[in-house]
């Protein structure tokens, strides 16, 4: 893991809600100044780094008084309006500290299935990493309908680890890491150091779902892995809360 970041210029970190709302309980302030700091150490180093976040919708749940996700779409829509105002804020304020700029980027599946907007995507990404900007990068919940879904935010993370050539893709989970098995409920469960993207082997371990507050889980991550690996892109899958 240390090498592939060692050697990589261009790097995507991912997020999911359970990590940046601390499984629900509202934006972790402490967890994303942390990693604010680590990627303005990467920065430092002269790596170019986006960041790919999950956290609207269960923010929105959060400041609107759900209880449990809802199922109404436009209740959805209405979540990530509210919370992404919150995620926005708190990531600003967080790079800030470290005398770096963000922007919000906003993509639905219809951006990047679209060959005129997949154009125009690219150089507004690579122009804002040119200027020295983190761009913070979510799926449009607030337009996007269960057609156009990309489903989980490791989806859109290889897409856009496709998109602007990433050299790796580091997916940070509430989990250690990939198991051989679920370890929640397999004692006997091996963390897998390093294997194969694409490998059917992975899937077969990853099976299951993830928490109830987004929508990926361990085989999203897998298959979001094999996905950037048709670009050349490396993926780590990672515990978001390790040092």
């Amino acid at each position: 893991m240390n090498s592939v970041l060692q050697q990589a210029s261009r790097i995507i970190v991912k997020v999911g809600s359970s990590l940046v709302t601390d499984e629900g309980r509202g934006l972790d302030h402490a967890a994303i100044a942390r990693w604010a700091s680590q990627i303005a150490a990467l920065r430092g180093l002269g790596k170019e780094v986006v960041l790919v976040s999950s956290g609207a919708i269960a923010e929105g749940m959060l400041r609107l008084g759900f209880t449990s996700r809802p199922t109404d779409i436009h209740e959805l829509q209405a979540c990530a309006a509210v919370g992404q105002m919150g995620l926005a804020q708190i990531y600003e304020t967080s790079f800030r500290g470290h005398g770096i700029g963000t922007a919000q980027v906003l993509l639905t599946h219809a951006d990047l299935a679209d060959r005129e907007r997949y154009l125009n995507a690219r150089p507004t990404l690579t122009t804002l990493l040119r200027l020295g900007v983190v761009p913070i990068i979510n799926e449009n919940d607030t337009v996007v309908t269960d057609e156009i879904k990309f489903g989980d935010n490791d989806t859109l993370g290889a897409l856009v680890a496709n998109l602007i050539e990433a050299d790796a893709l580091v997916i940070l989970t509430d989990q250690r890491g990939l198991f051989s098995a679920d370890p929640r409920k397999d004692p006997q469960a091996k963390l897998i150091g390093e294997a194969q993207a694409g490998d059917p082997q992975l899937e077969a371990m990853a099976g299951g779902a993830g928490s109830s507050l987004g929508r990926g889980g361990m085989l999203t991550k897998v298959l979001a892995a094999r996905r950037a690996a048709r670009s050349g892109a490396h993926t780590i899958i990672a515990w978001g809360r390790e040092e």
